[in-house]
């Protein structure tokens, strides 16, 4: 009987203390991918800190444009950060190092009605590659080590495509820093080929409909004349927006809620926060990303 009474009584505290917690949450801290130049990524985020604290009260909404994807999973890992976009790879991270740290509630949805992109490789057309094939012997970019389309499926898929693993049939490869500094680095010369993020969908004179490759585009940091697309993977998770379990159930089902009304709120946010031409948010759950888990487990670990 007191074994039943203590375990009662604790476990009324632990859903007290969970619920002080929710009502106490003065500041929602918000991790950003280094997909682009730091500068870029506040100023697309600002409109969304704007609009959660309009809409929970919070004191402070506080936005990390990490360095690298490290920095973010590390950040919610280790319970630093409470939001964040993640590439279907970095999400496999946090997983495989704590499978309890974070839930994936939603994923972008592309105008096709699919939840899935592409890894692309870019070459300049005056480099006269026009397939992967052609690259023997070249420099690859990468854009991170904890990037999805930017290395974990160059690295597994176009040996598939090349009959060669990447260190075998390139002369050399080497991550860049990032998705837009990675294509920029193709585009300068400093690699032949650059493997990055694209829906793959509409004109590649727009650099597509979303990705890394649209962001430049539209920024008019690349001319797409000078580029051709030398290699597309097979279609790939798109990435989730997680939630650190902390923060409990409640607050994670009000972030999931305001995330899925933003775009119709404000569309024109939500394009700057996704970086393209998505319809909305749909719901996800982990096992959405069960393939990546498992190639990242066998190719790279955690």
């Amino acid at each position: 009987m007191f074994k039943k009474a203590l375990f009662a009584a604790t476990a009324l505290l632990a859903l007290a203390t969970g619920a002080a917690n929710a009502a106490d949450l003065k500041e929602l801290r918000i991790g950003i991918l280094g997909g682009e130049n730091e500068a870029d990524r506040l100023r697309n985020y600002a409109c969304l800190a704007g609009h959660l604290k309009k809409e929970f009260g919070f004191e402070k909404v506080s936005l990390f444009p990490a360095a690298d994807y490290d920095g973010v999973i590390q950040g919610l890992l280790g319970g630093t950060l409470d939001v964040a976009g993640l590439g279907a790879s970095g999400y496999a991270a946090v997983y495989i190092k704590d499978p309890k740290a974070v839930t994936p509630i939603l994923t972008t949805q592309q105008k096709d009605g699919s939840t899935g992109y592409y890894s692309i490789g870019l070459a300049l057309k005056s480099s006269g590659i026009k397939t992967i094939k052609d690259a023997k012997g070249k420099k690859l970019g990468y854009a991170d080590p904890d990037s999805t389309s930017g290395y974990l499926v160059p690295l597994t898929q176009i040996p598939k495509d090349t009959g060669a693993p990447n260190d075998k049939f390139f002369a050399s490869t080497q991550f860049n820093g990032g998705h837009e500094n990675n294509l920029l680095a193709a585009y300068d010369g400093k690699v032949d080929v650059a493997v990055d993020d694209s829906s793959g969908l509409g004109d590649f004179m727009d650099g597509y409909t979303s990705g890394t490759f649209h962001k430049v585009v539209a920024k008019g940091s690349v001319d797409p004349n000078k580029l051709v697309e030398v290699w597309r993977s097979p279609l790939i998770p798109n990435g989730p927006v997680v939630v650190r379990n902390a923060l409990g159930d409640e607050w994670i089902k009000k972030i999931a809620d305001f995330y899925l009304s933003l775009p119709k709120k404000d569309e024109k946010c939500f394009n700057a926060i996704e970086g393209g031409d998505f319809t909305g948010y749909v719901p996800v759950k982990p096992d959405f990303y069960n393939a990546v888990v498992e190639v990242r487990k066998a190719a790279i670990g955690g």
